[in-house]
Formats: C-alpha cells, sequence, structure tokens
C-alpha cells in the first residue's frame, strides 16, 4: 500500500516538470533577445568565409568582432576590422537567399552567432586612414604610407607579393584603405578604384574590431596589431 506521504513527491515532481516545459519558450525567447542586444551593441561573432585574409584568418574560422572599441578610440592602421558592404562592394561569398520566414529566422540565429556568414559582411585590415596617401610599390616592393614602408611578412600570405598593381591613393576624410592578407586572391580597395571613394570604405559602416580567434579551439589566438604599424614615423604628415 502506497501512503499518501510517499505519494505527494512524485507529484511535486511532475509539477516541475511540467512548469519546466512551459518556461523553456520564455527561456529560448529570451536568449534570443539578449544574443540580439550583445550582437547590435558589444560583441558579435562573425565566420570567415573566404581566403582574403589568410593565413592570419583561414576559412570556417571563428572570430568575436568588439563593437564598443572606436567609441573609445579611432580605428588604427593594423585593425582587422569587418565593415558591411552593403549597396557598395559585391559580396565576396554568394549566400542563397532564404525561401521561407523560418529559413530566414534560422539563418539571422546562425549569423548572429557566427556560425553562417554575413552575406554583405567584409572582412579586412586596415592599411591607411583618412589623410594617409598609401602607394604601392616602392624600389623594394613594398607598401608605404606617407612614404614609410611597411614590413608585412608577419601576416602576409607566403609567396604573396604586397600588391600586383601599383597604386597610389590619398585616403579621404571619413573613410579607409583597407586590404585583404592573402593579397592575390583579395577583393579589397585595389579592386575597387573605380567605385565612389576610390576603393576606400565608409568608417561609418565598420562593424567593430576582431579581436580574437574563438572556433576552432586549436586556433584560439588573440588579433594584435602589427608591430610595423606601430612605426612613429608614420603619424608624421604626409610627405
Amino acid at each position: 500500500m502506497v501512503t499518501e506521504e510517499a505519494q505527494q513527491p512524485a507529484a511535486e515532481g511532475k509539477g516541475k516538470r511540467g512548469s519546466f516545459w512551459k518556461e523553456m519558450p520564455v527561456l529560448v525567447v529570451t536568449a534570443l533577445v539578449l544574443a540580439l542586444v550583445i550582437k547590435t551593441f558589444v560583441i558579435q561573432a562573425f565566420y570567415i568565409p573566404s581566403e582574403s585574409m589568410e593565413n592570419t584568418l583561414l576559412v570556417n574560422d571563428r572570430v568575436l568582432v568588439n563593437k564598443l572599441v572606436y567609441r573609445v578610440r579611432d580605428i588604427e592602421r593594423g585593425d582587422v576590422v569587418v565593415f558591411s558592404g552593403v549597396e557598395s562592394w559585391d559580396p565576396e561569398v554568394q549566400v542563397e537567399e532564404p525561401s521561407n520566414p523560418v529559413t530566414a529566422f534560422a539563418r539571422w540565429v546562425g549569423v548572429a552567432f557566427g556560425v553562417v556568414p554575413g552575406e554583405k559582411d567584409y572582412i579586412k585590415r586596415v592599411i591607411g586612414v583618412p589623410g594617409d596617401v598609401v602607394k604601392c610599390c616602392d624600389a623594394a616592393g613594398r607598401v608605404t604610407v606617407n612614404g614609410v614602408p611597411l614590413d608585412e611578412a608577419s601576416y602576409l600570405y607566403p609567396g604573396d607579393k604586397p600588391s600586383n598593381d601599383p597604386f597610389t591613393v590619398t585616403v579621404p576624410k571619413g573613410r579607409l584603405w583597407v586590404m585583404g592578407d592573402h593579397r592575390s586572391v583579395s577583393y579589397d580597395s585595389r579592386m575597387h578604384r573605380s567605385d565612389a571613394g576610390g576603393g576606400t570604405i565608409p568608417i561609418d559602416e565598420v562593424l567593430g574590431r576582431a579581436f580574437v580567434i574563438v572556433w576552432p579551439f586549436s586556433r584560439a589566438t588573440t588579433l594584435s596589431i602589427p608591430d610595423t604599424f606601430g612605426q612613429p614615423a608614420l603619424h608624421a604628415p604626409p610627405p
């Protein structure tokens, strides 16, 4: 015979399980709202979709992008930045449009967590900031900024030249000159010189600074500014 005292804990257990499943939708919605807030204002995961930043970043790497850093400091030469190319650059990777609202929502979640690439988002290294004169190449085949040659060996893809095509550009106010580390395949500022802005991108379109690789774990590392961008002469007025 089962006593009333033995039956009571079982009933309480069922109640707790029922309550959990009732609360689950609320927890899921709350988590998604928090993810949206964090993604929009603080930190966003970003999926690397192309080879343009090899070997610094490889296809399928995931990085975290700091969206607050440029509220406290200016964008610096050498920063790896994510920016929007909406209504300007064509996407480096063609992404099929979602066929229905459910698929579209799933894709939004995937982009938010850095599981799938954003079609109109790009990741490149800042080479020139407003007022800089960026040129390639000097007698030694190097990119120069304000007449100062950059030593790009620490991040340039092995075997790549700094640029196969010569160029000289003065970066306009409010814009940036950006290049991929894998120069031979990167569709960067050099390839957009016929566009409005002469290949430069608007600072207002920068989403944030990529500061760490978080996936795969075997490649986890910070993305620091290479030493060559610390040369004091870079900050002198262009010649």
